[in-house]
Formats: C-alpha cells, structure tokens, sequence
C-alpha cells in the first residue's frame, strides 16, 4: 500500500511490516495471535499470550479485539495519551465481552507516535521499542516478567494468576485497566530519532536469545533487503536448534511480527509481508 500523506496532506515516514505465525505448543501450524495497528501517526504491536486455561479464548482472540479497540480510538483521537487510550481500550473490551481480571486471555502492547516535533513510546509486557539515535539504539523493554521467571516465581499457573497486574508482579493488558498505568513511556525529540522498532518476541529473541542479530543489524537488515529478511534470519536459528536443546523454548518458532518506522525515508510507503 502506499500513501501520500496523512488525513491532513502531512507526508509519513516509511514503515515496512513483517508478520509470521509460528506453532502452538502441541508444535502444530495455527494461525498467529500477534496483532500490528498502523494509524496516520502511530503503530502498534500486539502479541496474545497462548492461553492453556479451558474454557477461554485464545490469545490471539484477545490481541485481536483489543487491536480493533485501539485502533479505533487511535484514529478518533489521534492526540491523546497513550496511557489513556490503552487503559481505555482495556476497560472496552473487558467490558464488552465479560472479561474477569486474571481469568482471562491477555497481549502484551508496543505502541510508538510521532508528530513535526517528537517520537514517544510506550511498552507494556514483553514487546520491545528500539529508538535508534545518535547515539545508538535506546531500547524501550518491559522485562518484569524475564525477572520472575528468572528468580523462579513463575512456577506454577497459581503463581502466575497471582502476580499478575499486581503490585511486585508484572503487569500485561488483560481486564485490569489500571496495567496501562504501569506500562513504561519514554520520548524523544523527532530530529534525535532516526528510525524506530516494534518487535513481539519472536523476534527479540533472535537478539537477546539467540544473539545472531542485534539492533543495530535489524535495521540494517530491514533497510537492505526489507524487514521479513530480518524474520529469516531468527527462523534459522530455530531450524537449526529443532529440537529445542541450544535454547529451550516452549515453541519451536513463536509468532514474529516486526515494524520498522524510518523517519530518514519520507515516502509515505507501507510493505507488508504475510
């Protein structure tokens, strides 16, 4: 697709797409819960937490409801706080469909906005922002969740309900409109941002997992050959670790969705990859 401009004949920066599903833990083909929102000044990445509960919708059913709701408050109020957006598309869909705070499927959210004078970001739940500056890549990470798992507080399904969207915990949109609150912003002045990143896990884990890429290379990579060539490369360190042993993984390939905005590049072009 490309576009010429914004609603107000604005030009945009180009941004290019890239989306792959990966399996679900049984290691079969199913279609992806990752979620990608594009509006004249803002993306959006989703990424639905495969859901093993019975009874509840899938992961990927919530990232897509909840996408739908942002993406529509998004374009009726393109300037607003972000947290406020978020919070309130949270509180919609709970709303909307009976959601019940830790009983229900939930998504991690990285959004990033732009306007003539700044770029802002904000990361809830493991979905990085990369900001890439002057002075190298800022990377925008939620890893509140990394941390438990790591200190072994995430052990059982009970520990999980317990800790999450609350207060010691980690926080991720679900049915609990205040975990906007606690998501992390940061933001830049447009002339010190050269190019952003949105990235689900499927993909940072090529970076900080499996470290045969690191950020400065994503853009590379992107800008060279587009950034599906960027989802090639971490599906091939994958392939080659198919039984799951170099990094043991829930998945042998989780869902990958990739958006790099580059404000160096005023085209105005979107390419999206399936």
């Amino acid at each position: 697709m490309v576009f010429t401009g914004d609603r107000y004949g604005r030009t945009v920066p180009r941004i290019d797409i890239a989306e792959r599903a990966g399996v679900g833990l049984d290691g079969r083909e199913r279609p992806t819960e990752d979620r990608v929102v594009i509006t004249d000044n803002t993306a959006v990445v989703l990424d639905g937490a495969t859901e093993q509960r019975e009874g509840l919708p899938s992961g990927g059913w919530y990232s897509r409801r909840l996408a739908e709701r942002l993406e529509t408050l998004l374009r009726g109020r393109p300037d607003e706080d972000l947290t406020t957006l978020l919070s309130a598309s949270i509180d919609a869909v709970a709303a909307e469909e009976g959601l019940t705070p830790r009983c229900s499927p939930s998504s991690t959210v990285a959004m990033v906005r732009w306007g003539s004078e700044y770029v802002e970001a904000l990361v809830l739940a493991d979905s990085p922002v990369v900001a890439f500056t002057a002075h190298g890549p800022e990377v925008l990470l939620d890893d509140r969740l990394d941390r438990l798992r790591a200190a072994g507080l995430l052990r059982t399904r009970a520990d999980v309900d317990r800790l999450r969207n609350s207060e010691g915990g980690f926080w991720v949109a679900e049915a609990v409109p205040e975990a906007a609150t606690q998501a992390l912003r940061r933001r830049w002045s447009r002339g010190d941002v050269e190019a952003a990143v949105l990235a689900t896990d499927g993909v940072s884990a090529g970076i900080d997992t499996y470290r045969v890429l690191d950020w400065p290379d994503v853009l590379r990579l992107s800008r060279k050959n587009g950034a599906d060539a960027v989802l090639d490369v971490v599906r091939d360190a994958e392939v080659a670790d198919a039984d799951c042993r170099r990094w043991p993984r829930s998945k042998r390939h989780d869902d990958q969705a990739l958006v790099v905005v580059d404000f160096t590049v005023d085209q105005g072009v979107i390419r999206v990859k399936p």
